[in-house]
C-alpha cells in the first residue's frame, strides 16, 4: 500500500473533525486526536505499522454503535472518508482493526488479531481511564440523561454485548462495569505501564466520592 502524503492525512483529519465537532458525549474530535497521539506512541514502542495505527485511530469512532444509527452507515462513512482522502486501498485492513477496538462488556472477550489492532484498542482504552476517563464518563452519562449515582442500582458485569450496550445504569456503576477493568485488559506492555497511574487516580477519585457522599470529607 502507498504511504499517505501529509496532505492526505491533513484532509482525513479535517473530515474527522467535521464528523465530531459538535459531540458532547466524550467522543469529540479531541478524544480522537488523543487516541491518534497515543496510538503513534505505542506503535513506535511496540514496533507496529504506524500508518495503519494512525489511520485506524483517526477513524475508530466513526462506526461506533453509540454514535451512529447503524453499523452499516458507520462503515459507509469510513469508506467515504478514506475514498475522499485518496486512501481507499487501506479500507479492508482499517476495517479489521477498528472492528476489534470496542469494549463489549465485562464478560465478553475482545481479542485482537494483529499488533495494530492491539495498539489502537489500547490507545482508546487508555483514554477511557484516569482523569480524562473520569471526565468522559460523566460527559457521556449526562448526554444520555443517566443519573450520576444511585446506591439502589447494583453493578452488573455484562456477559453479552447487547445487554452491555442497552444498559442505562448510573454513571458511577460504569467505573465497575468497565473503567476499573481496563488496566488488566490491555494488550501491550507499554500501555500497561501507562495505565498504572491512571488506574490509581480513579481509585482515589472513587474513595473521595464515597467519603463525600457520606459527608465525611
Amino acid at each position: 500500500m502507498t504511504k499517505p502524503t501529509s496532505d492526505q492525512l491533513k484532509y482525513l483529519e479535517q473530515l474527522v473533525l467535521e464528523s465530531f465537532k459538535n459531540d458532547a458525549s466524550g467522543h469529540d474530535f479531541f478524544h480522537t486526536q488523543r487516541v491518534v497521539v497515543m496510538a503513534k506512541r505505542l506503535s513506535h514502542e511496540e514496533n507496529a505499522n504506524e500508518i495503519i495505527c494512525e489511520l485506524a485511530a483517526w477513524l475508530h469512532d466513526i462506526p461506533d454503535h453509540k454514535l451512529v444509527a447503524s453499523e452499516e452507515l458507520g462503515w459507509e462513512r469510513v469508506r467515504s472518508i478514506l475514498s475522499k482522502a485518496g486512501l481507499i486501498e487501506y479500507y479492508d485492513v482499517i476495517k479489521q482493526v477498528i472492528s476489534e477496538v470496542s469494549y463489549k462488556g465485562a464478560g465478553v472477550e475482545t481479542r485482537c488479531s494483529s499488533i495494530e489492532s492491539s495498539i489502537v484498542q489500547d490507545a482508546d482504552r487508555l483514554d477511557a481511564i484516569g482523569a480524562i476517563g473520569i471526565a468522559r464518563t460523566f460527559a457521556y452519562g449526562g448526554s444520555k440523561g443517566r443519573t450520576m449515582y444511585d446506591p439502589n442500582v447494583k453493578v452488573e458485569l455484562h456477559n453479552d454485548f447487547n445487554t452491555y450496550k442497552s444498559s442505562t445504569a448510573p454513571t458511577i456503576n460504569h467505573f465497575y462495569e468497565k473503567l476499573l477493568l481496563l488496566k488488566d485488559r490491555l494488550n501491550t506492555s507499554s500501555a500497561k505501564t501507562i495505565a498504572i497511574n491512571r488506574h490509581v487516580f480513579m481509585e482515589q477519585f472513587l474513595d473521595q466520592f464515597y467519603h463525600e457522599v457520606k459527608g465525611e470529607r
